[in-house]
């Protein structure tokens, strides 16, 4: 159905610009078969509605006893379907449910509005925001979210995970930011804080968490299950992180995350003006901190600890990534204490290795000193079989040793050199040599070298005059025969 004044349009670009009904449809915008139907109507006519033609539904019929039955109980649709099914109803289920949803609107419960006296609680939660890139591989970004239930002062920390190290580091990064910790920590139930937590039943905590918390002097503090609104704060706090932080930024490496956050926190979010308290949390945090808890003197060791076995090769493997152990742990049984930034091996009580904890995958990480021991280890086998196999040579062989210690910088050197040459030479005559040279007082494996090619150098054997040319003959000066013997009388 089109309007009048495209009507007139139609009636003046045919009559008058006697333009085609394909020329007046692409230049309208509408329909050819639309054009052609009205350019042939000599008045515009609206279309005349027909009483009667609304279709009736098959709920109409039905409409007060349901009504009747919401008035005496709370039925589900569910269960008005079955009884108006007994009364001959034939419709579906969802009309049904959207009738239900008009006359019955889903309400809200009321809530009371929380007051909390400065220094008393702090909610956390974590929150959660695609992924990110790091080095070989991808990992979800989440991040940590601590707020001040009095002041509304914020604290965000991103990580590559939700494991129990990184829950307590974070909380130990907060505590250090605020300066303190309030009485009272309320979370949500995450298994790295609340193992259990029935309806109507006590929350179970989770121990290491529980043993921090003894640490650092709060008490834990678990919403009800499904009641998001009791810790409306954090709630709102990651909201606000989301949209105000991470919406727009664009994340190509988690490094420089951190860094942008602290200074986000401390030049946006805790120096607006908040819209409940209408003041600036930094404000308010001043006079909340004097309520805060102090810092206890250590840190919580807030490791994850579980055994690992180094393998032959001196490795041990933690989340895909190979790390270097010492030569001396291969294949020992040693205890891994895994931290969010990085992770120490003992053996027994004594720490033998640790290594700075990585995000990638399928990574080869050696520190340098393990290498260089088990470098000389080898070296100093080797040399061990060398002395040995220098000391077979000969009886003299220990004395000769000595002799080059105190006269040769390069001790290894010459050994070497003697012992490769009972290889060429064989051991007897090398041995041979051996004395000759301790006998000389000759100590170097070239003195050595050189007997031995001595004594394998042939003196070549005179042989008989062989003559190249003929005319050497004749130049030949004989002395004369001595014919006395042929005189003698016999």
């Amino acid at each position: 159905m089109i309007d009048y004044q495209t009507f007139c349009q139609i009636r003046q670009l045919r009559d008058e610009a006697q333009l085609s009904i394909t020329q007046i449809a692409r230049q309208l915008g509408l329909d050819w078969q639309t054009v052609s139907k009205w350019a042939k109507q000599a008045r515009y006519k609206r279309r005349q509605s027909v009483a009667g033609r609304r279709r009736v539904s098959k709920l109409e019929a039905f409409k007060p006893t349901i009504q009747r039955l919401l008035a005496t109980h709370a039925y589900t649709v569910t269960q008005l379907l079955s009884r108006l099914r007994e009364q001959g109803y034939e419709g579906r289920y969802t009309i049904l449910r959207n009738y239900v949803r008009e006359v019955r609107p889903r309400r809200s419960g009321a809530f009371l509005t929380l007051h909390f006296t400065p220094g008393q609680c702090a909610q956390v939660d974590w929150g959660s925001w695609g992924s990110i890139r790091v080095g070989n591989t991808r990992r979800r970004l989440s991040f940590f979210a601590l707020v001040l239930c009095h002041s509304r002062q914020l604290y965000v920390e991103f990580t590559l995970g939700q494991s129990q190290e990184q829950w307590l580091a974070c909380h130990e990064h907060a505590f250090e930011y605020l300066g303190g910790v309030p009485a009272e920590i309320m979370v949500d139930n995450c298994k790295t804080a609340v193992l259990s937590h029935a309806a109507g039943a006590a929350a179970v905590f989770n121990p290491t968490y529980v043993d921090f918390a003894r640490h650092y002097g709060f008490a834990i503090k678990a919403c009800a299950p499904r009641r998001p609104q009791q810790k409306g704060r954090i709630e709102n706090g990651i909201g606000y992180i989301k949209k105000n932080f991470l919406a727009g930024l664009e994340l190509t490496e988690f490094a420089p995350l951190n860094p942008a956050a602290r200074v986000w926190m401390d030049t946006v979010a805790n120096v607006r003006v908040h819209g409940e308290t209408q003041r600036r949390p930094v404000d308010l945090f001043g006079e909340e901190k004097r309520q805060l808890r102090p810092l206890p003197a250590a840190a919580y060791d807030a490791a994850l600890i579980r055994p690992v076995r180094a393998t032959n090769r001196c490795r041990v493997v933690i989340e895909t990534n190979r790390y270097s152990v010492p030569p001396a742990q291969a294949g020992q049984l040693l205890t891994l204490k895994l931290y969010a930034d990085r992770l120490r091996l003992l053996s027994g009580e004594r720490l033998v290795a640790e290594h700075l904890r990585s995000y990638e995958k399928r990574l080869d990480l050696e520190q340098p000193e393990h290498v260089r021991t088990l470098l000389h280890e080898r070296s100093e086998a080797r040399h061990q079989r060398l002395h040995l196999a220098f000391l077979a040579l000969s009886a003299q062989a220990p004395a000769y040793y000595e002799q080059l210690r105190e006269r040769r910088f390069n001790l290894r050197h010459h050994v070497e050199k003697i012992v490769a040459l009972a290889e060429i030479y064989g051991a007897a005559a090398v041995g041979r040599a051996l004395d000759d040279a301790h006998s000389l007082g000759a100590y170097s494996c070239e003195y050595v070298a050189n007997l031995l090619e001595q004594r394998q150098r042939l003196i070549p054997v005179p042989g008989a005059l062989h003559l190249t040319r003929a005319s050497d003959l004749l130049e030949l000066e004989l002395p004369p025969p001595d014919l006395s013997p042929y005189h003698a009388t016999p």
